[in-house]
């Protein structure tokens, strides 16, 4: 199934960035009316500035990994409007809506205003206001029980921070007290990095150079549904007529799906298969780099691996296995299509191939990363112009080799909780998915006996709430460091609010392009409104309470003094123009770029091996459940109008939501008209909605952008805490509720695509 912009799309607005603008952005005239607040901004708890003087701070966004320049501007001490701030690297003045929402983080009712104690039952909200140095000491002193137990590692620490110098700080922390338990969440990324190192030998950030490709074929990837760096989606024409193609494979019909000159519906799950049919094609028809393989690969041909035992290469694999019939079959997407896009991929000057779901907070399947990898290497633009970069991760957080003693020693020799880098799962960093199961099947006590929680929000983010709140059950001790009054801050047993984004400085690492990695210095717009206190300034207290190895390896100051430390001879730079460049790429340096022991790009097909990590297992879409008890596919999606991480929707944004997505109190469910048609549903009808993990409440929106048979719930609704006066306690559907993860047998992740789901009509 396929449809062109001009037959199904005619008139859709291309238009991307700047104020973030145009219809992907525009409410509907009849959901503008139903508040008028959403133009005055007239929340009670929104304060009015008085008049004065005007003036500017430039400063950061850090609500995504995009790391977009913004421009505050002030009447007198007050902040009025974000802006996106022109000539930034990333973003180049465009500005998303969660970005242009940004005040309402600051202002808005959900705040935490101090440090709480729990003193009602865990999630009932009965907190006591507490001093800094209290709050400081309920920590400490319970992470030095631990120590005292021997059990150092019984402490697990969940960042939504992932680089740059507050995720150094809480890496250290726990190397020094002793565990090897930080769990950050697993993103299309690792997968996208991982597979580069399997198949390159490099480890770093994997970059497409959106920016100078004429070509992008992207699997699943929402480069204009948000999420994704806007400096990536400006690299787009801005007309139906401009420069560049892109073609969106997907079963659902995406803002990036509809600005795509083609939307290729493919069954959810089947994206890889796809790019291995485009590969067979690419490969019979002799229209791959035959020059960057036969010099620069390794593994294409079959091979002789002692005796007469023929290994088998990428080349006849694909032509055996990976035929258009099969693969059309598989997928939905019809032959001709298949043949189609593999010419134009192929024939293109500057083609990219680009995969991750929607945001890409899913790292799925190896497969798959792998499959798409595959078809750069056959276009041969690996390090080349408009195709594929390893960006070498930014190496300025370089602090002094801490002291340890025995305690620390023996808990950083045990493995860590979720799994990742063990034997099983050597190269996989982070695999917090797996953490509820092992807590709620450990004999005995949980393995994790302190949580601390920073920058995340688990609680509502990982797949299958029921059984995420029963492991936080079985965890003695809970510490959030949420600004926010979220799912996770609501289950915990201490808060110790962070600043916002726009209270502190803060170093923000940005996806890279050819001219390096952007590290940005966000910095204060207003001094802080509550009394909270910087992140990096509490885990330097709390090491300071815990005394010995641990005091002396968080000598500095202040968090402040540590980021002008840290940046040294660049501090000057990056205060006044906001941002530095690191490890900058140089094109064509294919000859020396691989770290692989054959030195070449290498195609592994060996399944089960961890340096040969491809298989064909990914045929078989992981899906949970029958298709007799639930004939439905369930699958998320992400939108540019709601934010499904950390932290939740702020109020502007979801005034702007359309009510064919969230209608009052009420979250709507997409499923295609012939496919409701045979359930004998209707538009506006009240069904249950079944699967394996869980059942909610929701009303039906008929939509043809959604593939027969599948019907799809977006990320980022049905919430359960911040504050009512939020506008966004109670309103549609958790998705995470109603899913589990399901483990990718070659790197551990969450492969799950979706889930299998009925409807019931109430």
């Amino acid at each position: 199934m396929k449809i062109d912009r001009r037959k199904f799309l005619a008139g859709f607005s291309a238009c991307v960035g700047g104020g973030a603008v145009g219809s992907m952005l525009s409410p509907l005239p009849w959901k503008v009316m139903d508040d008028v607040a959403i133009w005055t901004q007239n929340w009670p708890w929104t304060p009015v500035p008085q008049d004065g003087r005007y003036s500017y701070v430039q400063s950061v966004c850090a609500l995504c990994p995009g790391g977009c320049g913004i421009s505050v501007r002030k009447v007198k001490s007050r902040a009025v409007k974000i802006e996106g701030l022109k000539d930034h690297p990333a973003g180049n003045g465009g500005l998303c809506p969660l970005g242009l929402s940004g005040l309402q983080y600051l202002y808005g009712p959900a705040r935490v205003k101090s440090p709480l104690k729990r003193v009602g039952k865990r999630g009932e909200g009965k907190w006591q206001p507490i001093s800094w140095d209290a709050a400081i000491s309920e920590v400490s002193q319970k992470l030095n029980e631990l120590r005292a137990r021997n059990k150092p590692h019984s402490l697990a620490w969940i960042s939504g921070e992932n680089k740059g110098i507050l995720a150094g700080l809480i890496d250290r922390f726990l190397k020094v007290y002793g565990s090897p338990n930080v769990l950050r969440d697993s993103t299309a990324h690792d997968a996208i990095d991982q597979a580069a190192y399997h198949t390159q030998g490099q480890r770093g950030t994997v970059f497409w150079d959106i920016e100078n490709a004429d070509f992008i074929l992207s699997f699943g990837a929402g480069l204009m549904d948000g999420g994704w760096p806007l400096a990536r989606m400006n690299g787009f024409p801005k007309s139906a007529d401009g420069g560049k193609t892109l073609i969106q494979v997907e079963a659902r019909l995406s803002d990036t799906a509809a600005k795509a000159d083609l939307w290729v519906a493919a069954n959810p799950g089947t994206e890889g298969v796809l790019a291995l049919g485009i590969a067979h094609v690419m490969i019979r028809e002799l229209i791959y780099n035959i020059d960057f393989i036969n010099r620069q690969a390794s593994g294409f041909e079959d091979g002789v691996m002692g005796g007469d035992q023929v290994l088998q290469g990428f080349k006849s694999m694909v032509l055996e296995k990976y035929k258009p019939e099969k693969v059309s079959g598989i997928t939905g997407v019809p032959v001709d299509a298949i043949f189609d896009i593999a010419r134009r991929f192929a024939k293109s000057d500057k083609a990219v191939a680009v995969c991750g779901r929607g945001h890409g907070r899913v790292a799925g399947c190896m497969d798959e990363a792998l499959a798409v990898h595959y078809l750069n290497a056959l276009k041969g633009n690996i390090h080349q112009p408009g195709g594929v970069f390893v960006v070498a991760d930014p190496d300025y957080v370089r602090f002094p080799e801490p002291g340890m003693d025995k305690i620390a020693e023996y808990g950083l020799g045990q493995t860590r909780v979720d799994g990742a880098q063990s034997e099983k799962f050597p190269n996989s960093r982070y695999l917090l998915h797996r953490l509820p199961e092992i807590i709620n099947t450990a004999d005995g006590d949980s393995p994790v006996q302190a949580l601390l929680v920073s920058g995340a929000n688990p609680l509502y983010t990982i797949p299958d709430g029921k059984s995420v709140k029963k492991s936080f059950d079985k965890i003695p001790f809970i510490a959030s460091f949420s600004p926010f009054m979220d799912e996770t801050a609501v289950y915990s047993d201490v808060i110790l609010p962070d600043h916002t984004y726009l209270e502190c400085y803060r170093d923000i690492v940005s996806q890279g392009s050819m001219d390096g990695i952007v590290v940005s210095l966000a910095k204060p717009v207003v001094r802080p409104l509550y009394n909270t206190s910087h992140l990096g300034d509490v885990i330097i207290q709390i090491a300071k309470a815990l005394g010995g190895y641990i005091e002396t390896a968080f000598a500095w100051k202040s968090y402040e003094s540590l980021l002008e430390e840290t940046f040294a001879d660049n501090w000057e730079t990056i205060t006044s123009s906001g941002y530095i460049r690191m490890n900058p790429q140089i094109p064509g340096t294919v000859a020396t770029s691989f770290n692989t022991p054959s030195k070449k790009f290498e195609f592994n097909i060996n399944a089960g091996a961890p340096e040969a990590p491809f298989s064909s297992a990914f045929e078989k879409i992981a899906m949970e459940g029958d298709a007799q008890n639930y004939p439905l596919t369930l699958i998320p999606y992400d939108s540019i109008r709601l934010a499904g991480n950390y932290p939740a929707n702020p109020p502007f944004m979801t005034k702007i939501i359309d009510d064919t997505v969230l209608k009052k109190t009420h979250g709507c469910i997409e499923i295609n008209p012939a496919t409701a048609k045979q359930l004998r549903l209707s538009e506006g009808d009240a069904v249950k909605l079944s699967t394996p993990r869980g059942e909610a409440d929701v009303q039906i929106h008929l939509y043809e952008g959604v593939m027969p048979g599948v019907i799809a719930l977006p990320r980022g609704l049905g919430h359960t805490a911040y504050s009512e006066e939020w506008g966004l306690y109670g309103k549609g559907v958790n998705v995470n509720d109603l899913m589990g993860p399901i483990e990718d047998p070659v790197s551990g992740f969450n492969m799950a695509w979706g889930i299998r789901a009925k409807l019931t009509k109430i």
